[in-house]
């Protein structure tokens, strides 16, 4: 192990990580599939273990954990049986539940995977998708800002589902705050909100939500087309940095002074589930220790062909991580 990798994740350990975003439970139904309904062409799965997991930003948080870094996370739950297990979960994963706000009348968001023989054959979502009341919103950039303030943040990261917690007002309120006191800034946008993130520090689509959020039906996956159909979106937006996973073709980055393609390593594919919030996570710690795009491309890149080699939504694994960024020389 490199002393540049040892220094990087120690230093990884001592930032402080706003996550804001939609915020759910993932839960799962682990079974045996050995027949095909009689009802219907569709596999039967006998159900041998159930499980919940936190989801959404609040994996984001996990990973930043898992990292080393201290989450705090502000989302939006129900005053439900639902949100009560979620305070539960998180409580369970040691997280500060100082930033989730309950509002009556809300579900909180569950999403449930049916997964036969290890490989997921279902999902089935449970939600509420309105938008906060104008006095929920002020609540909750309120709520947001204190947590800025009093945990003395170091960057913050846009976890945006399109489940109604992010919108336009508390994008800006956000985003004009942290420039204020100089704190990065990073998101990891949905269809809804694209457009709202603006004077970021890094913004990371994947490679569908790009071709969405700017209305093109048909992008090749070459570094020059890319940054050819980006650059004015980022100038009138006034991006720092652009970050867009690829799958299995890898992450590509630009900046000012840099652009390419990290190529994604060979990896035995399990589930893709939770790897943008895996990738996110990596970024924006790299991104608030002023490292530079290409590593922070690559490095992120790693981590999320490394969590794809594992069923369901899971956070990176640290020591795994270091020994990959160390055996590729990346720092």
């Amino acid at each position: 192990m490199s002393n540049k990798v040892e220094a990087l994740f120690k230093n990884i350990s001592r930032l402080n990580v706003l996550i804001l975003g939609d915020v759910m439970i993932d839960a799962y139904m682990w079974g045996k599939v050995d027949r095909i309904s009689p009802e219907a062409p569709v596999p039967v799965v006998a159900v041998t273990k159930r499980e919940s997991r936190l989801g959404g930003a609040a994996n984001v948080a996990i990973n930043i954990q898992a990292l080393g870094a201290t989450p705090y996370l502000c989302g939006i739950i129900g005053n439900d049986t639902a949100g009560q297990h979620f305070i539960e979960l998180m409580k369970g994963m040691e997280l500060n539940t100082t930033g989730i706000v309950k509002v009556a009348g809300r579900k909180t968001t569950i999403k449930t995977r049916v997964i036969g023989n290890n490989h997921q054959l279902m999902r089935v979502d449970d939600e509420s998708l309105h938008q906060l009341t104008e006095p929920q919103n002020n609540a909750f950039i309120k709520k947001i800002k204190a947590l800025i303030t009093r945990f003395k943040i170091n960057v913050i990261i846009f976890e945006d589902y399109d489940k109604g917690a992010l919108n336009a007002t508390v994008i800006n309120e956000v985003i004009k705050a942290a420039q204020t006191l100089g704190i990065s800034t990073t998101v990891d946008p949905k269809k809804k909100n694209f457009m709202a993130y603006k004077n970021v520090t890094l913004f990371k689509p994947n490679f569908s939500e790009l071709k969405a959020g700017l209305k093109i039906d048909h992008l090749n996956i070459e570094a020059a087309t890319i940054q050819k159909n980006t650059a004015a979106f980022c100038r009138k937006q006034a991006i720092d940095m652009l970050m867009v996973t690829l799958s299995e073709h890898g992450v590509y980055y630009s900046s000012k002074k840099q652009m390419g393609i990290v190529p994604a390593h060979i990896r035995n594919i399990s589930d893709v589930s939770g790897a943008g919030d895996t990738v996110i996570s990596v970024a924006s710690c790299c991104l608030a220790l002023h490292l530079q795009p290409a590593q922070i491309a690559a490095i992120a890149n790693l981590a999320g062909g490394l969590v794809c080699e594992k069923v369901g939504v899971v956070p990176i694994d640290k020591k795994q991580l270091m020994l990959e960024v160390a055996k590729e020389a990346i720092l």
